[in-house]
């Protein structure tokens, strides 16, 4: 989705937020615009979730400035401001029902009852859980109560929600369903969604675009195709993704320049060791080093004929496991195109 406004929803202006000699956020400049899917991307300890933090207002700014749509926010408490936060554990009251959950904000605000029982009702439809308003969130599933807490999020209809790894308590299958349904959800409420996780095929999957965090600063802002294809640092390069870091003398070597480059295994073939070199590609000689079978595919660990190492993967759609493990040892050819090799500069974090 493209942005609907130029004025952002979410602006930070040489945000920085410190504990003591710790720089957990140190000079973020960010737009977030209105009816974006934005993940903050990171491992543990990047910043990602201070940032969160800042936006709801459970955190202060050392430094900088914080606006939503326009108006600073500076002080303001989390409870003013047009944001909600779904939280991993869902923090929802375990002593109260469903229904009860949900319309807990509405009844705050002093809302009439006979509203409050029709948003809840509203509300449990968009999420798939119509009638389970009576239950008691020890009756629910994991992804049960992961909706009902996204419900409450949503039922005061806060111009931004806030999501802090809210998937990360459930098992892979169910991760990657509700990644789907959180995707569907936000693009039939229009408001804009921040997510803040450390999978980077989550963010890929569900993203507008992607801030990757790390040591409290940004390294790249993109969309995930231009995230996951033209990582413009090593740390990028390394983080989202698998990807083959080239540089020095083996850059050298391979492209005629010392420029680090990186290069994605996905994008390498493996060929017979004679196999002429086209015009438009990059060769390298090796070794199959070690041979990884994942059923839908292969990895790869070739040595090449300079030391270094490089990881290939190959989808496989006529080999075995008998197949590929017999590669081993074999001599061979990579082969990649020249349009592959993706510059990159060093991470600042590095």
């Amino acid at each position: 989705m493209s942005a609907k406004t130029k004025e952002p929803a979410v602006r930070l202006l040489n945000v920085s937020r410190h504990f003591g000699s710790v720089r957990a956020v140190d000079n973020l400049m960010l737009d977030i615009y209105d009816g974006e899917f934005f993940s903050l991307l990171g491992p543990s300890g990047s910043g990602k979730t201070t940032c969160l933090r800042l936006i709801a207002g459970f955190e202060q700014p050392t430094a900088g400035s914080i606006q939503l749509f326009g108006s600073e926010v500076a002080g303001v408490p989390p409870y003013d401001r047009d944001v909600n936060t779904v939280f991993q554990d869902y923090a929802l009251f375990p002593h109260m029902t469903v229904g009860d959950n949900i319309a807990y904000g509405l009844m705050i605000k002093k809302v009439p009852m006979k509203q409050r029982v029709e948003r809840v009702r509203e509300i449990l439809e968009m999420v798939r859980l119509p009638g389970f308003e009576k239950r008691k969130p020890s009756q629910l599933s994991g992804g049960q109560r992961q909706r009902v807490a996204l419900a409450r999020a949503l039922v005061n209809h806060p111009r931004v929600l806030l999501l802090d790894e809210p998937l990360g308590a459930l098992d892979l299958k169910l991760r990657q369903q509700m990644q789907i349904e959180l995707k569907a959800i936000q693009q039939k409420v229009g408001i804009t969604f921040i997510f803040v996780t450390h999978d980077q095929e989550e963010a890929l999957t569900m993203s507008d675009r992607i801030a990757v965090f790390n040591q409290g600063k940004i390294e790249q802002v993109g969309t995930p195709a231009d995230v996951y294809e033209q990582p413009t640092t090593s740390f990028v390069a390394g983080f989202v993704g698998t990807s083959n870091v080239i540089d020095g003398t083996m850059a050298e070597a391979l492209t005629g320049s010392p420029q680090t480059f990186s290069v994605r295994p996905e994008k390498i073939r493996i060929c017979p060791a004679d196999t002429p070199i086209p015009d438009d590609s990059v060769g390298a000689a090796g070794v199959v080093r070690d041979v990884v079978y994942l059923g839908l595919f292969t990895r790869y660990l070739i040595e090449l004929q300079q030391g270094m190492d490089v990881i290939v993967i190959e989808q496989n759609l006529e080999t075995t496991s008998m197949d590929v493990m017999s590669a081993r040892g074999r001599k061979v050819m990579l082969i990649w195109q020249k349009a592959h090799n993706r510059p990159i500069m060093q991470s600042e974090g590095a």
